[in-house]
Protein backbone atom coordinates (compact mmCIF):
# COMPACT_ATOMS: atom_id res chain seq x y z
CA UNK A 1 0.00 0.00 0.00
CA UNK A 2 2.58 2.89 -1.14
CA UNK A 3 -0.29 5.72 -0.87
CA UNK A 4 -1.44 5.81 2.86
CA UNK A 5 -2.71 9.74 2.48
CA UNK A 6 -6.54 9.30 2.80
CA UNK A 7 -6.77 6.01 4.36
CA UNK A 8 -8.37 5.29 7.09
CA UNK A 9 -7.30 2.91 10.08
CA UNK A 10 -8.10 1.30 13.35
CA UNK A 11 -5.83 0.69 15.57
CA UNK A 12 -5.72 -1.11 19.48
CA UNK A 13 -4.37 -0.45 22.21
CA UNK A 14 -3.47 3.17 20.71
CA UNK A 15 -3.25 5.49 24.29
CA UNK A 16 0.66 4.37 24.58
CA UNK A 17 3.77 2.38 23.66
CA UNK A 18 4.09 0.87 19.98
CA UNK A 19 0.10 1.82 19.62
CA UNK A 20 0.13 5.27 20.00
CA UNK A 21 3.41 5.58 17.79
CA UNK A 22 2.28 3.84 15.09
CA UNK A 23 -1.42 6.43 15.45
CA UNK A 24 1.17 9.23 14.82
CA UNK A 25 3.35 7.48 11.95
CA UNK A 26 0.01 7.37 9.77
CA UNK A 27 -1.40 10.76 10.94
CA UNK A 28 1.73 12.02 9.53
CA UNK A 29 1.36 10.17 6.54
CA UNK A 30 -1.98 11.64 6.13
CA UNK A 31 -4.03 8.83 7.54
CA UNK A 32 -7.31 8.96 9.08
CA UNK A 33 -7.74 7.67 12.46
CA UNK A 34 -9.84 5.90 14.64
CA UNK A 35 -8.24 4.90 18.15
CA UNK A 36 -9.43 2.61 20.68
CA UNK A 37 -7.88 1.86 24.35
CA UNK A 38 -9.00 1.30 27.89
CA UNK A 39 -6.92 4.06 28.88
CA UNK A 40 -9.38 6.92 28.28
CA UNK A 41 -7.07 9.71 29.06
CA UNK A 42 -4.27 8.45 26.96
CA UNK A 43 -6.28 8.42 24.16
CA UNK A 44 -7.61 12.08 24.58
CA UNK A 45 -3.51 13.10 24.65
CA UNK A 46 -3.31 11.00 21.27
CA UNK A 47 -6.18 12.26 19.33
CA UNK A 48 -4.36 16.14 20.31
CA UNK A 49 -1.50 15.35 18.49
CA UNK A 50 -2.33 13.35 16.00
CA UNK A 51 -4.78 16.23 14.52
CA UNK A 52 -1.80 18.04 14.38
CA UNK A 53 -1.53 16.65 10.91
CA UNK A 54 -5.13 17.79 9.53
CA UNK A 55 -6.35 14.29 9.49
CA UNK A 56 -9.35 13.00 11.06
CA UNK A 57 -9.03 11.38 14.47
CA UNK A 58 -11.56 9.83 16.04
CA UNK A 59 -11.20 8.05 19.78
CA UNK A 60 -13.56 5.30 21.26
CA UNK A 61 -12.76 3.54 24.68
CA UNK A 62 -13.06 -0.24 23.97
CA UNK A 63 -12.08 -3.61 25.88
CA UNK A 64 -10.94 -5.55 23.54
CA UNK A 65 -11.40 -8.63 25.48
CA UNK A 66 -14.98 -8.28 25.25
CA UNK A 67 -17.02 -9.32 22.48
CA UNK A 68 -19.86 -6.67 22.56
CA UNK A 69 -17.28 -4.10 22.90
CA UNK A 70 -15.53 -4.99 19.27
CA UNK A 71 -19.15 -5.77 17.60
CA UNK A 72 -19.92 -2.52 18.53
CA UNK A 73 -16.66 -0.88 17.20
CA UNK A 74 -17.06 -2.56 14.03
CA UNK A 75 -20.59 -0.99 13.64
CA UNK A 76 -18.70 2.64 14.47
CA UNK A 77 -16.73 2.24 11.99
CA UNK A 78 -18.95 0.37 9.36
CA UNK A 79 -21.25 3.02 9.51
CA UNK A 80 -19.00 6.27 9.96
CA UNK A 81 -16.47 4.84 6.99
CA UNK A 82 -17.70 1.79 5.32
CA UNK A 83 -15.13 -0.40 6.90
CA UNK A 84 -11.06 0.97 6.91
CA UNK A 85 -8.07 0.25 4.76
CA UNK A 86 -5.31 -0.20 7.83
CA UNK A 87 -6.12 -2.67 11.15
CA UNK A 88 -3.55 -2.24 13.25
CA UNK A 89 -3.69 -5.13 15.81
CA UNK A 90 -1.76 -3.74 18.65
CA UNK A 91 -3.35 -4.08 22.10
CA UNK A 92 -1.61 -6.90 24.24
CA UNK A 93 -1.27 -7.52 27.99
CA UNK A 94 1.69 -10.08 29.45
CA UNK A 95 2.47 -12.04 32.73
CA UNK A 96 5.65 -12.09 34.50
CA UNK A 97 6.19 -15.26 36.58
CA UNK A 98 6.47 -18.99 36.56
CA UNK A 99 3.55 -20.73 34.70
CA UNK A 100 2.72 -23.54 37.57
CA UNK A 101 1.98 -20.32 39.49
CA UNK A 102 -0.41 -18.57 36.93
CA UNK A 103 -4.00 -18.36 37.64
CA UNK A 104 -6.08 -19.89 35.38
CA UNK A 105 -8.36 -16.27 35.12
CA UNK A 106 -4.50 -14.62 33.64
CA UNK A 107 -4.19 -17.51 31.23
CA UNK A 108 -7.82 -16.55 30.03
CA UNK A 109 -7.91 -13.16 29.64
CA UNK A 110 -4.19 -12.75 28.42
CA UNK A 111 -5.48 -15.05 25.74
CA UNK A 112 -8.63 -13.05 24.87
CA UNK A 113 -6.82 -9.76 24.68
CA UNK A 114 -3.46 -10.94 22.85
CA UNK A 115 -5.25 -13.57 20.10
CA UNK A 116 -9.00 -13.73 20.24
CA UNK A 117 -9.01 -9.94 20.09
CA UNK A 118 -7.26 -9.69 16.70
CA UNK A 119 -8.84 -12.62 15.20
CA UNK A 120 -12.30 -11.48 16.25
CA UNK A 121 -11.83 -7.98 15.07
CA UNK A 122 -10.11 -8.84 11.62
CA UNK A 123 -12.69 -11.78 10.70
CA UNK A 124 -15.58 -9.10 11.60
CA UNK A 125 -14.53 -6.44 10.06
CA UNK A 126 -12.94 -8.95 6.63
CA UNK A 127 -16.07 -8.72 4.33
CA UNK A 128 -15.41 -4.46 3.86
CA UNK A 129 -11.18 -4.94 3.76
CA UNK A 130 -11.93 -7.74 1.10
CA UNK A 131 -14.47 -5.53 -1.03
CA UNK A 132 -11.61 -2.39 -0.97
CA UNK A 133 -9.13 -2.71 -3.97
CA UNK A 134 -6.20 -3.30 -1.14
CA UNK A 135 -6.48 -3.49 2.40
CA UNK A 136 -3.53 -3.72 4.99
CA UNK A 137 -3.67 -5.77 8.37
CA UNK A 138 -0.68 -4.96 10.75
CA UNK A 139 -0.34 -7.23 13.58
CA UNK A 140 1.63 -6.19 16.67
CA UNK A 141 3.59 -9.37 17.77
CA UNK A 142 6.75 -10.30 19.13
CA UNK A 143 10.12 -12.18 18.99
CA UNK A 144 8.36 -13.72 21.89
CA UNK A 145 6.16 -15.35 18.67
CA UNK A 146 9.05 -16.70 17.12
CA UNK A 147 11.41 -17.94 19.99
CA UNK A 148 10.06 -19.09 23.11
CA UNK A 149 12.01 -18.02 26.45
CA UNK A 150 11.08 -18.58 29.92
CA UNK A 151 8.41 -16.72 32.67
CA UNK A 152 6.42 -15.80 29.48
CA UNK A 153 4.64 -18.93 28.16
CA UNK A 154 1.35 -17.43 27.93
CA UNK A 155 2.54 -14.35 26.18
CA UNK A 156 4.66 -16.45 24.02
CA UNK A 157 1.57 -18.84 23.22
CA UNK A 158 -0.57 -15.84 22.22
CA UNK A 159 1.93 -14.56 19.79
CA UNK A 160 3.09 -17.63 18.20
CA UNK A 161 -0.59 -18.25 17.37
CA UNK A 162 -0.84 -14.28 15.53
CA UNK A 163 2.29 -14.98 13.67
CA UNK A 164 0.69 -18.20 12.87
CA UNK A 165 -2.60 -16.27 11.84
CA UNK A 166 -0.83 -13.83 10.28
CA UNK A 167 1.30 -16.29 8.08
CA UNK A 168 -2.09 -18.53 7.11
CA UNK A 169 -4.64 -15.25 6.40
CA UNK A 170 -1.76 -13.67 3.88
CA UNK A 171 -1.58 -16.78 2.14
CA UNK A 172 -5.65 -17.23 1.83
CA UNK A 173 -6.24 -13.55 0.88
CA UNK A 174 -2.78 -12.02 -0.18
CA UNK A 175 -3.57 -12.96 -3.96
CA UNK A 176 -7.07 -10.77 -3.52
CA UNK A 177 -5.41 -7.32 -2.46
CA UNK A 178 -4.68 -7.51 1.63
CA UNK A 179 -1.90 -7.59 2.67
CA UNK A 180 -0.80 -9.08 5.85
CA UNK A 181 2.20 -8.37 8.06
CA UNK A 182 3.42 -9.52 11.56
CA UNK A 183 5.97 -7.41 13.33
CA UNK A 184 7.91 -9.07 15.66
CA UNK A 185 9.65 -6.75 17.74
CA UNK A 186 11.90 -7.66 20.40
CA UNK A 187 12.22 -5.85 23.93
CA UNK A 188 10.36 -2.27 23.56
CA UNK A 189 10.29 0.79 26.55
CA UNK A 190 6.81 0.62 26.60
CA UNK A 191 4.19 0.22 29.88
CA UNK A 192 3.83 -3.98 28.70
CA UNK A 193 5.91 -5.26 31.27
CA UNK A 194 4.98 -2.24 33.67
CA UNK A 195 1.76 -3.42 33.46
CA UNK A 196 2.33 -7.19 33.53
CA UNK A 197 -0.04 -9.44 36.29
CA UNK A 198 2.05 -11.18 38.33
CA UNK A 199 1.90 -14.08 40.84
CA UNK A 200 0.38 -14.56 43.58
CA UNK A 201 2.70 -12.52 46.33
CA UNK A 202 4.88 -11.07 43.42
CA UNK A 203 5.10 -7.28 44.13
CA UNK A 204 7.37 -6.27 41.28
CA UNK A 205 8.52 -7.18 37.43
CA UNK A 206 11.59 -7.70 36.55
CA UNK A 207 12.27 -5.31 33.64
CA UNK A 208 14.22 -5.74 31.28
CA UNK A 209 17.65 -2.99 31.28
CA UNK A 210 17.12 0.39 29.03
CA UNK A 211 19.98 -0.65 27.02
CA UNK A 212 18.69 -3.57 25.75
CA UNK A 213 15.17 -1.45 24.30
CA UNK A 214 14.29 -0.65 21.32
CA UNK A 215 11.53 2.36 21.24
CA UNK A 216 8.15 2.71 19.95
CA UNK A 217 9.25 5.00 17.62
CA UNK A 218 11.38 2.73 16.03
CA UNK A 219 8.87 -0.46 15.98
CA UNK A 220 6.64 2.11 14.36
CA UNK A 221 8.91 3.47 11.48
CA UNK A 222 8.81 -0.16 10.75
CA UNK A 223 5.83 -1.21 10.71
CA UNK A 224 4.42 1.38 8.38
CA UNK A 225 7.65 0.33 6.03
CA UNK A 226 6.35 -2.40 6.23
CA UNK A 227 2.69 -1.60 5.37
CA UNK A 228 3.74 0.27 2.34
CA UNK A 229 5.58 -2.52 1.13
CA UNK A 230 3.76 -5.18 2.41
CA UNK A 231 6.07 -6.91 4.16
CA UNK A 232 4.73 -10.85 5.45
CA UNK A 233 7.48 -10.65 8.68
CA UNK A 234 9.52 -7.59 9.95
CA UNK A 235 11.94 -8.46 13.30
CA UNK A 236 12.91 -5.38 14.84
CA UNK A 237 16.09 -4.98 16.64
CA UNK A 238 19.69 -6.47 16.43
CA UNK A 239 18.90 -8.51 19.43
CA UNK A 240 15.52 -10.15 18.36
CA UNK A 241 16.98 -11.10 14.73
CA UNK A 242 19.80 -12.75 15.63
CA UNK A 243 17.85 -14.65 18.81
CA UNK A 244 15.28 -15.46 15.42
CA UNK A 245 18.15 -16.32 13.15
CA UNK A 246 19.41 -18.40 16.09
CA UNK A 247 16.23 -20.44 16.43
CA UNK A 248 16.32 -21.00 12.80
CA UNK A 249 19.35 -21.94 11.60
CA UNK A 250 21.04 -23.46 15.34
CA UNK A 251 18.26 -24.64 17.33
CA UNK A 252 20.17 -26.75 19.52
CA UNK A 253 22.26 -23.99 20.66
CA UNK A 254 19.57 -22.13 21.79
CA UNK A 255 17.72 -25.02 23.38
CA UNK A 256 21.08 -26.18 25.30
CA UNK A 257 21.55 -23.09 26.80
CA UNK A 258 18.31 -22.82 28.10
CA UNK A 259 18.74 -26.25 29.55
CA UNK A 260 22.47 -26.04 31.39
CA UNK A 261 22.34 -26.37 35.00
CA UNK A 262 19.02 -29.29 34.44
CA UNK A 263 21.89 -32.01 35.77
CA UNK A 264 22.34 -30.22 39.76
CA UNK A 265 19.13 -29.37 39.41
CA UNK A 266 17.13 -32.49 38.90
CA UNK A 267 19.34 -33.92 41.15
CA UNK A 268 18.46 -31.39 43.81
CA UNK A 269 14.97 -32.59 42.99
CA UNK A 270 15.39 -36.10 43.13
CA UNK A 271 17.31 -35.28 46.94
CA UNK A 272 14.14 -33.28 48.23
CA UNK A 273 11.76 -36.08 46.62
CA UNK A 274 13.71 -39.10 48.51
CA UNK A 275 13.48 -36.71 51.68
CA UNK A 276 10.08 -36.67 51.81
CA UNK A 277 9.11 -40.05 51.16
CA UNK A 278 11.47 -42.19 52.82
CA UNK A 279 10.08 -41.12 56.80
CA UNK A 280 6.45 -42.72 55.39
CA UNK A 281 8.02 -45.33 53.47
CA UNK A 282 10.00 -46.17 57.05
CA UNK A 283 7.41 -45.62 59.44
CA UNK A 284 6.11 -48.64 61.32
CA UNK A 285 2.30 -50.09 59.86
CA UNK A 286 -0.51 -48.58 61.84
CA UNK A 287 -2.52 -50.86 63.78
CA UNK A 288 -5.92 -51.54 63.42
CA UNK A 289 -8.47 -52.21 65.99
Amino acid sequence: MRKLAGKRALITGAASGIGRAVALELAQAGTHLMLVDTDEPGLTNVVAEARKWSVEVIARPCDVAQTDHLQALVELVNSRWRGVDILVNNAGVTYYGHTAQMPVEHWDYLIDVNLRAPVRLTSLLLPTLLARPEAHVLNICSILGLVGLPRVVAYSTSKFGLVGYSESLRAEYGRLGLGVTAICPGLVDTNLFRNARLPSGSKHTKRPPKWLCTTPQRVARAAVKALRRDQALVVVEPVARALYLLKRFAPGILDLAQRLGRRKRVARKQLTWVAAIEPAATAPPRRVA
